[in-house]
């Protein structure tokens, strides 16, 4: 359902701004979750006495696994793309290299696969895999599209130009077509994919982004069509000769630069689309108020998973480092929501539940979960809460290891971490379907 808020027009444009900056989405999700300290919530009740439990599960995932908890890596795209032991993103760097191609080259080619890997990272459904014909190996879930959106990118499926297949363009976007994608994909009857559709009309949308935008993508070849990778020419620019960039700056890129990218019928403020920015009635200040700008909550999920998992190649590659990068939130995501609904965190209220499993779309009865639209208030207060949640466990985590925010960012802590913890507890949970708590539709542009 679409909304469209509207505000006096000389005040709009510090609206709008606020709503997209990343400070946004702590600021007004710790107002949710004030209200779950509260107990005043709609749908929600918050037992804060189980965030340390919480916080010692993680910790020992991350003594499970690491042989130092310093020793985790930054949560980025790159990880997915070493699933099965097979260093995969390295390797390609190492191809490009005795091929002479230039390092600057190689991190705008990087950049490229990391845009578009990114942006395709939504959910799969659980019955979704794709078979790695190089390793016979197969994987699901965001690990599953790493894999499947490298070998379409090393297939030139996102070029336009035959001669040069190891690269992404605006052209090549813009002629792409479900079909291709579900080609790429390997999705069958027997192998179905959730948000097909809404996947290739975001990569189409992209394409029109980067013709739409030659500030922050300038064309690093004159007469070609512009490249995500030309992003990395625009931060070299507002660098001025220095290695060290304001993560706000990345972040203006990715939020502004890449606006067009996201569905236009979602939350409006006069008539200009926010993106993933939704409605949270228990906000409201009176009763029955139709919504206002005060009940909004943002989470920029995909913006902000596309600007952790640019930074690591940009740092690796091209040299370039980011501070600030605390102003960035845990992803307020199903895995990491997940967690904390498992753990007893959060508990969903009764009529809430009840109204979820009416429609829950599992077929398995001992697996069935509560399943909510997304733009449904009871998603927008989880994800809320996740926010602040996060912010809190790694607060905790950090006390039990003894490690400062600067020796343990949160970046750190999600790989290590939480995401894979709301992972492994979903499948102790529900071992058939390994799905979340709750389930979100979701239209492939979103999770």
């Amino acid at each position: 359902m679409t909304v469209d808020i509207t505000v006096d027009s000389a005040h709009a444009p510090a609206v709008v701004r606020e709503l997209k900056s990343v400070e946004s989405v702590r600021s007004r999700s710790e107002r949710v979750y004030a209200l779950g300290v509260a107990h005043k919530l709609d749908h929600f009740d918050l037992a804060t006495d189980k965030i340390p439990a919480v916080a010692q599960y993680v910790v020992d995932i991350i003594h499970r696994d690491y042989a130092a908890p310093t020793d985790v890596p930054p949560h980025s795209r790159w990880r997915h793309f070493d699933v099965g032991g097979v260093a995969r993103a390295t390797q390609l760097l190492n191809k490009w290299t005795e091929q002479g191609i230039s390092a600057h080259e190689q991190a705008r080619r990087l950049l490229d696969l990391f845009v578009v890997s990114v942006l395709l990272d939504a959910g799969a459904g659980s019955q979704w895999a794709y078979h790695e014909a190089g390793t016979g190996q197969a994987f699901g879930r965001s690990e599953g599209l790493a894999v499947a959106s490298l070998d379409m990118f090393l297939a030139g499926l996102f070029s336009s130009d035959a001669k040069v297949p190891h690269r992404v363009d605006a052209q090549g976007l813009l002629q792409l077509t479900s079909d291709a994608l579900a080609q790429g994909f390997q999705v069958a009857a027997d192998n179905p994919m959730v948000g097909l559709e809404g996947r290739c009309q975001l990569l189409q949308r992209l394409g029109q982004c980067l013709l739409d935008q030659p500030i922050y993508f300038p064309p690093s070849t004159p007469g070609q069509p512009p490249r995500p990778g030309d992003l990395l020419d625009y931060l070299v620019a507002e660098a001025g000769g220095q290695s060290l960039v304001p993560v706000t700056t990345l972040w203006d890129l990715v939020i502004n630069g890449l606006a067009g990218v996201w569905p236009p019928t979602r939350t409006l403020v006069n008539g200009q689309s926010m993106g993933d920015v939704w409605v949270c009635p228990s906000l409201r200040t009176t009763p029955g108020a139709p919504p206002s700008v005060d009940q909004l909550v943002c989470f920029h999920k995909l913006s902000q998973w596309l600007t952790y998992s640019l930074m690591e190649p940009i740092t690796q590659v091209a040299g370039l480092t980011f501070q600030g990068v605390e102003l960035l939130t845990g992803l307020p995501e199903y895995r990491n929501g997940g967690l904390f609904v498992d753990l007893g965190v959060l508990t969903l209220k009764e009529a809430d539940k009840q109204r979820g499993l009416s429609a829950s779309l599992v077929a398995e009865p001992a697996e069935r979960v509560p399943t909510f639209a997304i733009d449904d208030p009871v998603v927008a207060e989880w994800r809320a809460l996740t926010v602040v949640l996060l912010d809190q466990t790694a607060a905790q985590i950090r006390e039990i290891l003894k490690l400062t925010a600067d020796q343990l960012p949160l970046a750190q802590i999600l790989e290590g971490g939480t995401w894979k913890a709301g992972r492994e507890i979903a499948a102790k949970h529900r071992p058939k379907t390994r799905g979340p708590p709750i389930a979100i539709l979701s239209d492939g542009t979103v999770f």
